[in-house]
């Protein structure tokens, strides 16, 4: 029998967990019966009475366990590290906050039995945040563009990998993975599938500015030389204004001398201009050496505290 992983990463979702763990069993007990499976829920350091709620979980089937870290690894590294300890001849991800909705779970079986090793779900339209919906949008699409591989547009990672998907991200060693970027980057057969986002019923967002900017940031520099090289042609373009500029500038003296007075507030306004310039590159540049110090020192995704009914290796 084929064994089914499904995999939740959560912080702060105490009211969330329970009532994911059980619509997820209704459906792999009603629909999948064929197939074994397991929940693997891994716990980002959470404030609340989370871990309590999957302590209860996991005393009542043994076939939801847990990873609990020993603190909180950000948005990035936990959810990828609970994938990769998946066993299962096909990995589903999905996360806590119930705006996946596990109803997929079925459609997603049967295109993975279709031959696709890679099954999408793809936001077709959000029932909240509308204007940020149309920036992500906007966003991928643009990533899209810049990258050399498509970035997939509408979509937060909820979908199925199969065995050997899972297998060839093994063998990336991202310690501070994109995983939208590392799914396009293996290929494989795609296939995807539209869904109508629901609202959040219960508990808050955990996303801000910062954690926004960072997923965003981290999408363009793991994906794309692009910004790099417009550093180039930027310097090039304003090398030559700034030429021509001072030429078209002696010239005019040279004619007008005693009727043109340039006087400081011009200068003024270029030299902030040019500084503005020069900082944005210069920040860009470094988070470029900044993904690249990451990347020497290799560090593992997560350090964990407690494991919760996996078998002993």
């Amino acid at each position: 029998m084929k064994l089914i992983s499904i995999v939740t990463p959560c912080y702060n979702e105490a009211g969330n967990v329970s009532e994911l763990a059980v619509r997820v069993r209704k459906i792999m007990e009603q629909e999948l019966f064929r197939y074994a499976y397991e929940h693997i829920f891994i716990d980002n350091a959470s404030t609340d009475s989370t871990v309590s709620e999957l302590r209860k979980l996991t005393s009542s089937d043994k076939r939801i366990k847990v990873i609990i870290n020993s603190r909180n690894f950000g948005h990035m590294r936990s959810p990828v590290y609970g994938m990769l300890q998946a066993k299962g001849d096909a990995v589903l991800s999905i996360v806590s906050d119930l705006q996946d909705p596990p109803e997929m779970i079925p459609e997603f079986i049967r295109e993975w039995e279709n031959g696709h090793e890679v099954v999408l779900a793809i936001k077709k339209d959000s029932e909240e945040h509308g204007l940020m919906f149309k920036v992500r949008e906007l966003y991928y699409g643009t990533l899209s563009r810049l990258s050399e591989i498509e970035i997939f547009k509408n979509y937060t990672g909820f979908g199925l990998y199969d065995k050997k998907v899972m297998d060839a991200l093994r063998t990336m060693n991202d310690p501070y993975p994109f995983f939208r970027g590392m799914i396009a980057e293996v290929g494989f057969r795609v296939v995807k599938l539209e869904y109508n986002q629901p609202v959040r019923i219960k508990g808050v967002t955990k996303n801000n500015f910062y954690t926004l900017y960072d997923i965003g940031m981290l999408g363009i520099i793991n994906n794309s030389k692009v910004p790099l090289r417009m550093v180039i042609f930027m310097g090039v373009i304003l090398g030559v204004l700034s030429l021509l500029t001072a030429a078209g500038y002696f010239v005019a003296k040279l004619f007008y001398w005693d009727e043109m007075s340039l006087g400081l507030a011009p200068l003024v306004i270029g030299l902030f201009f040019m500084f503005s310039i020069l900082l944005f590159f210069i920040g860009l540049i470094g988070e470029y050496i900044g993904a690249i110090y990451t990347q020497v020192m290799a560090r593992p995704l997560v350090f964990e505290q407690e494991r919760i009914n996996f078998d002993k290796e």
